[in-house]
């Protein structure tokens, strides 16, 4: 055994246990492939592939590969409306697929929507699913909890998503857990420490806990992560030729607004701090804000997607845009998923939704005009805009954000955290290329050579 192999097998990453795969069909480009043959081959895995990769014919051949390998079932998990998405693709390419929201399901392949879990018993799959999988990295949310409990004894497990952890990395232990490896407390201990000097998660004597890499942890934090994990924002990020997965341009326009009326004792307007004053600006100025969102869609003749954030905010809207459908929460699942689902199919001119309700897995192509609010979360900005612009998107894609002068912190917030979110992928991909393996000059066999200094002495 070579010294080498020796220390990678005393490394604790090994967790392959899946199989090679039945079958890779050719409509999958050549790195798709080279990814569902790795993680059929690792059992319980994550592909953390960028908007417009295809993670959707990835996630369908690998099921097909385990229920065909098993002779089980499989489920996949999808945000609300994605599944018919899921439906459209299966047929395109093939694959057996069906749909159930009530628990009762066929032989194969079933897909179903997160909020439909409960109706699902999991002995009756070999494996799961989790299209969009950023909905379970929050440890404590109770997607995540259902999911961890459903998928806890299921033998294959898939997660995918493009943001699996946007700008707070030890988010990446919840997808660890529910694959089985390292559980969340556990990755922290290992490869974090906090301030406090304790093992709490999430707020302490009403103080958020606030995780840092420990003194040298931070390249084996990400080996580790890509022991169990592929990220790709570009089929070069893998060695793939990028010839048919480039980008079309995108513009991003900051229209800043002004109220009517002044917040109480200012002359003027000055940046809101916190949380309380950026509530009241948003209150403030919502009138304002949702004329120029109207300005900027009426009378343009093509489709267009508008994020709200409050639901006076999308009533609004809903008013000043006559050929607008509106998606909200009051809405029913089964009314959401068909409005989303028919403005996918260019059935509505104008989608009007907030970011929780649609700003995942939906392939929008056909719209190459998002008009939003700032948001604090970089995830949902980025899910969002991504809906659009993405692979296979044809046209430049303008992006609208109307703001004003007393959202100026909300805006430099998203900025720091994309930057934050870039910095994570960029690790990720360089670890990944070269990070299983081990390299030591170190040869136990070969013959040590007194240095001369050490010679001479007598």
């Amino acid at each position: 055994m070579e010294y080498a192999e020796f220390l990678e097998r005393k490394t604790h990453i090994d967790n392959s246990f899946g199989f090679s795969p039945v079958d890779l069909p050719d409509f999958l480009f050549d790195f798709q492939k080279h990814l569902v043959d790795w993680s059929l081959r690792k059992g319980r895995s994550a592909l953390f592939c960028d908007c417009g990769l295809g993670k959707t014919p990835m996630e369908l051949v690998w099921a097909d590969n385990v229920a065909r390998k098993t002779n089980g079932n499989v489920l996949i998990l999808a945000p609300l409306a994605v599944s018919y998405q899921f439906l459209h693709e299966a047929e395109k390419f093939g694959i057996e697929l069906k749909r159930s929201i009530d628990g009762k399901h066929g032989k194969g392949l079933v897909v179903t929507n997160y909020e439909r879990l409960q109706h699902f018993d999991p002995n009756d799959f070999s494996g799961v699913v989790c299209d969009e999988s950023s909905r379970v990295k929050n440890c404590n949310s109770k997607t995540s909890g259902e999911v961890n409990a459903f998928m806890r004894k299921i033998p294959y497990r898939l997660l995918a998503t493009a943001t699996a952890a946007p700008n707070d990395f030890h988010e990446l232990g919840t997808s660890s857990e529910i694959l089985g490896n390292l559980g969340n407390m556990d990755m922290l201990n290992k490869f974090f420490k906090n301030d406090q000097n304790n093992s709490a998660v999430g707020r302490k004597y009403g103080e958020v806990v606030k995780w840092r890499f420990k003194g040298h942890s931070e390249r084996d934090f990400w080996r580790w992560v890509c022991s169990w994990a592929r990220a790709v924002r570009r089929p070069s990020d893998i060695g793939f030729c990028d010839d048919r997965f480039h980008l079309p341009g995108l513009t991003e326009n900051e229209h800043i607004v002004d109220a009517d009326t002044l917040p109480e004792g200012f002359l003027f307007s000055l940046p809101a701090v916190g949380m309380a004053e950026q509530r009241d600006e948003c209150r403030r100025t919502m009138k304002e804000r949702c004329e120029k969102v109207a300005e900027l869609v009426n009378n343009t003749g093509q489709p267009a997607l508008v994020w709200c954030h409050l639901n006076p905010e999308g009533d609004m809207l809903q008013k000043m845009i006559p050929d607008a459908v509106q998606v909200s929460g009051r809405d029913s699942d089964d009314a959401k998923e068909e409005k989303l689902w028919n403005f996918s199919q260019n059935k509505y001119r104008v989608m009007i939704t907030k970011y929780k309700i649609g700003a995942w897995g939906l392939n929008l192509q056909h719209c190459n005009h998002v008009v939003t609010f700032p948001s604090h979360s970089y995830e949902q900005y980025y899910q969002g805009i991504r809906r659009c612009w993405r692979f296979g998107q044809t046209r430049p894609v303008t992006v609208d954000i109307v703001t004003t002068e007393g959202e100026k912190k909300v805006m430099e917030n998203m900025k720091r955290k994309a930057e934050q979110a870039d910095r994570m992928f960029a690790n990720i991909v360089e670890l990944m290329k070269d990070s299983l393996v081990i390299k030591n000059s170190f040869n136990p066999l070969k013959k040590e050579e007194v240095p001369p200094w050490l010679s001479s002495i007598k």
